[in-house]
């Protein structure tokens, strides 16, 4: 070849590597572009019949006959796709934990919610051996009645992968999403009762107003989130706790009004920078008590013509919903006015479903009726949720879907929307949760892309809230949904198998019925319990116990310490 046609060949092949490195560096800034920006909304406590699209679903009422007002979180509905089988678990650390990691609450330790509680961190004393720095010692309500089981223990933090967590990190969410600006506003309470080193910042995120607590009062909030003192664990020095900050001043008064503004800000602010997308992760108070709303508000639901509807009648409750819905609807506005509603995903999620009045000691709170139970409870009105997906432009607007999805799921759908693989990014560390993007566009799941039909729950405590069964403390309970059917263990020794497609409302208990069922379903919890969840995790058979004073009509039965002996 001679010098002359090797040059042209040359000059051609550097000309069309030069065009494909041009295609190749555009196709990512198109990829960058493309990414979405991301709004999680959790509510706190919010039941599966307390927004009128929801309870319009399940009961056909039109709103207008409803007391609770929701307009905000219906146009969400309805300009989104909604899941109408979405779980949660029956308490908001549970959860907060799996849609954090994309596992199962019970496989990072989360088995309840609590207030503070005595810690290894926290009273400084050594962990025993397999236990971990941040499980409590213990947690139990003021139960007078006789108890036939101990409760088990409980995880109060996510590891971060810190030299006093023995090996354990957990890649959070905005670790995974690494790309992306990842901003925290509200309720944390995954991170030891306050312990530094484990807060929002700590798992990826720039903290923008939290609080590392169950609950907060509405009003006068600030004080309590900015605390540097050590009042609460005075074994530890106050610099080895950080239970919050409550961010810019809005000269908002009420909690989630102040909150909705820092969110507004957020947006706002990222908007600007088209280089990077955000995460928002907006993890509201509301409508965890204290029951506190604003006067108007309240006044206006006190003269509803419509109070008592499915037994709600709570003015100050209604109050917070509509505070809630008002959050909501500012939001969508805000992505519209800045013109980021066909770039922006947003999702709506409640951590458990809604604290029944029926089954309170106090009687207050909402009614979860036609479902049965509520927050902590494993039946439906304790852990079915709304969850909603909505993308202009993307994702189906006014389409339900009607497959059992969970909580674990929200961690590789978020990834997927933001287009990366969740399979590849936690290796190591298996998810239990599978991305919901395709059956947004399937809502059958005709295609079969989405393939997990097993769900699982774990709740090891006797619990002050009465039983949806009978007028007494809670027992612990664990749970499986595999296909239609749901099995609840209750650790006293009882089992209750529903079709939840034929019957959502859990009405027919099917064991005598289908024994050979029951006893395949509860095989499969107890290995998956045995597999996955610690015996420290597991509720004991109190040896102090006497039968004779059982107030229970049905004797206790152990159903459980072959298994527990395995471990």
């Amino acid at each position: 070849m001679s010098y002359l046609k090797l040059c042209i060949y040359s000059l051609f092949g550097l000309f069309v590597l030069g065009c494909q490195s041009k295609k190749i560096n555009k196709n990512k800034e198109e990829a960058k572009v493309d990414r979405p920006n991301i709004i999680f909304i959790l509510a706190d406590d919010y039941g599966i019949m307390d927004s009128q699209a929801y309870a319009n679903k399940f009961t056909g009422i039109h709103p207008s006959e409803m007391f609770y007002e929701t307009p905000n979180i219906d146009r969400l509905v309805s300009e989104g796709t909604s899941f109408s089988q979405a779980y949660a678990n029956q308490l908001c650390s549970p959860t907060r934990a799996s849609i954090l990691t994309g596992k199962y609450a019970g496989r990072v330790g989360f088995t309840t919610a609590m207030p503070p509680r005595a810690t290894y961190y926290n009273q400084k004393k050594p962990v025993p051996k397999s236990y971990y720095v941040h499980d409590v010692f213990e947690h139990k309500d003021p139960i007078k009645i006789e108890q036939a089981l101990l409760n088990g223990i409980s995880n109060s933090a996510i590891p971060t992968g810190s030299a006093i967590d023995g090996g354990k990190d957990e890649l959070s969410i905005a670790e995974a999403l690494k790309d992306y600006h990842s901003g925290f506003i509200g309720k944390w309470h995954v991170g030891g009762f306050g312990a530094k080193g484990y807060q929002p910042k700590d798992q990826g995120f720039e903290p923008l107003a939290w609080f590392d607590a169950g609950g907060s009062a509405y009003f006068n909030w600030k004080g309590a989130w900015n605390n540097r003192t050590n009042k609460m664990f005075p074994k530890v020095a106050a610099e080895a706790l950080e239970i919050g900050h409550s961010g810019k001043e809005t000269k908002q008064k009420y909690l989630t009004d102040d909150l909705t503004v820092q969110a507004l800000n957020f947006i706002e602010e990222r908007a600007k920078i088209k280089e990077k997308p955000f995460f928002l992760y907006f993890s509201h108070f509301a409508i965890h008590t204290p029951y506190q709303g604003k006067a108007e508000e309240i006044n206006h639901f006190e003269a509803k013509k419509t109070k008592g509807w499915n037994g709600h009648k709570d003015p100050v409750y209604a109050s917070m919903i509509k505070s809630l819905d008002r959050s909501v609807g500012e939001i969508l506005n805000k992505l519209k006015e800045l013109s980021i509603e066909e770039n922006t995903l947003v999702v709506f999620m409640s951590d458990n479903g809604g604290i029944d009045a029926e089954i309170t000691p106090n009687n207050k709170g909402t009614n979860n009726d036609p479902f049965l139970g509520g927050k902590a409870c494993v039946t439906e009105g304790g852990i079915r949720v709304p969850l909603v997906f909505k993308w202009k432009g993307k994702v189906q607007e006014g389409k339900w879907i009607d497959v059992a999805v969970d909580c674990t799921d929200i961690y590789p759908s978020l990834l997927e929307a933001a287009g990366y693989n969740s399979k590849k990014i936690v290796r190591d560390n298996k998810l239990d949760g599978e991305s919901l993007i395709a059956l947004l566009s399937d809502v059958e799941n005709k295609k079969k892309t989405y393939k997990k039909s097993t769900h699982y729950w774990h709740y090891p405590f006797n619990v002050i809230y009465n039983s949806p069964y009978e007028p007494m403390a809670l027992t612990p309970h664990s749970a499986i949904r595999d296909g239609d059917y749901k099995l609840i263990f209750d650790w006293y020794g009882r089992l209750y198998l529903y079709n939840i497609e034929k019957d959502p409302f859990e009405k027919n208990n099917l064991v005598t019925k289908r024994p050979e069922l029951k006893e395949a379903l509860f095989a499969k919890l107890m290995l998956w319990l045995t597999e996955n969840i610690d015996k420290r995790y597991w509720p004991a058979i109190n040896k102090d116990y006497k039968p004779q004073n059982e107030a229970r009509e049905v004797p206790f039965v152990d159903l459980f310490s072959r298994y527990k002996e395995q471990l």
